[in-house]
C-alpha cells in the first residue's frame, strides 16, 4: 500500500474496510484512569477513539494527556486540536510533542466558543482557523516545514488528518465549499456533524459525490445516540447546526423505554448510513453513555472488527 502515515486508520481505509470511530470526553480532573478503563473495554469494539479538546469550552484533560491514556489501554486515539485556545506556535509544539509519544491521528476543529463554557471571562485565540490548521498539519508531514517556513531538520510528526463538516448548514453549497476547501488544505478523512434527519445528509452526500468528493476524503458519518426526547428538543432548540425531525421526538416521547429506544434508533441509523453511496466509516459520538457502544455497534452488524494487514 501506498501510504502518507503510519496510522491504523489510514491503513484501514486503504485495504477498503468500513470504519468505526468512537469518542471519549477527558474528565475534568487529573486522574486518566477511567480513560485507560474505557480504552481497555473499547480497543476490540471501534478502530479508534476521539479523544475532545476541552469541549464546551470547559477546562478537561488535555487531549494529549487523555491520547497517552487510550494508548495504555490498547487503544488508537485521535486527538482533537481547537484553534480556540492555541497560537501557531503552541499548536506545532503540542503536534510534535503529541506524535512523539506515539499518536498519530489528529482531527482539527474551530473549537467551542468561550461563551458557552465556564470560563466566559477568558480570550479565545483563533490565530488561524481550522482549514489553516489542517494546511498547517499537512505542511508539517509533507513538506517537512514549520509555519514560519522554517524546515524540520529531522523528525518530522506524520499525522493521518481529519477534519469535521456540518451537512445540515441552511446553505447546503457554502457547506460543499467549505468541504473541498478542508480537502484542498489535506483532510484526509471527516467526521460529521451528529445526523438525525437523514434525508438532508442524503442531499449532502448525493453533492459531494456528484462532485467526486468522496474519491478524495473518506467521509465518516457522526452518530449520538440519545436517551430523551428532552434532549432532542435541546439540540432542536438550542444547537446551531443540528436538524431534528419532529417524528423523532415524537418516537421518544412515546417510547416506554427511553435508553432501548436510544439503542434502536442508533442501530437503525447505522444501518441506514452504511448504505449511502460515499460514506466510508461511522463515527459515534455516546457523551457519557460510553456503556451503549457496544451494544450499538454489535446490533449494527458490526462486529468483530478487522485487523490491519
Amino acid at each position: 500500500m501506498n501510504l502518507k502515515t503510519e496510522s491504523k486508520l489510514e491503513k484501514l481505509f486503504k485495504q477498503g474496510h468500513f470504519v468505526i470511530t468512537g469518542e471519549l470526553g477527558p474528565p475534568q480532573h487529573s486522574d486518566g484512569s477511567d480513560l485507560e478503563h474505557h480504552a481497555a473495554e473499547l480497543k476490540d469494539i471501534v478502530d479508534a477513539i476521539n479523544l475532545t479538546d476541552n469541549q464546551t469550552a470547559i477546562v478537561r484533560l488535555s487531549s494529549i494527556a487523555a491520547g497517552i491514556h487510550v494508548l495504555k489501554g490498547g487503544a488508537t486515539p485521535i486527538i482533537q486540536m481547537t484553534c480556540r485556545d492555541r497560537n501557531r506556535i503552541a499548536m506545532q509544539s503540542d503536534l510534535l510533542g503529541a506524535y512523539s509519544l506515539g499518536i498519530r491521528d489528529i482531527l482539527c476543529l474551530s473549537g467551542d466558543h468561550q461563551s458557552f463554557g465556564n470560563h466566559v471571562q477568558s480570550k479565545n485565540v483563533f490565530d488561524i482557523d481550522s482549514i489553516q490548521l489542517v494546511s498547517m498539519v499537512k505542511n508539517l508531514r509533507d513538506e517537512k516545514k514549520f509555519s514560519s517556513g522554517a524546515e524540520i531538520k529531522k523528525a518530522e510528526p506524520r499525522f493521518f488528518i481529519g477534519a469535521v463538516e456540518n451537512p445540515f448548514s441552511s446553505d447546503l453549497d457554502l457547506r460543499i465549499l467549505r468541504l473541498e476547501k478542508k480537502i484542498k488544505a489535506g483532510a484526509d478523512f471527516i467526521q460529521t456533524q451528529a445526523i438525525f434527519d437523514i434525508a438532508k445528509f442524503k442531499e449532502f452526500m448525493k453533492q459531494v459525490v456528484d462532485k467526486g468528493l468522496e474519491q478524495k476524503v473518506k467521509i465518516c458519518a457522526g452518530i449520538l445516540p440519545v436517551r430523551s426526547a428532552k434532549a432532542l428538543n435541546y439540540m432542536k432548540n438550542e444547537v446551531a447546526g443540528m436538524s431534528i425531525p419532529d417524528q423523532l421526538i415524537d418516537r421518544f416521547e412515546k417510547a416506554e423505554d427511553k435508553k432501548s429506544e436510544g439503542i434502536k434508533l442508533a442501530i437503525e441509523m447505522c444501518q441506514e448510513l452504511k448504505e449511502i453511496k460515499g460514506v466510508a466509516g461511522i463515527h459515534i459520538m455516546p457523551v457519557g453513555w460510553e456503556a451503549a457502544l457496544p451494544e450499538i455497534i454489535n446490533g449494527a452488524g458490526f462486529l468483530p472488527r478487522p485487523t490491519v494487514l
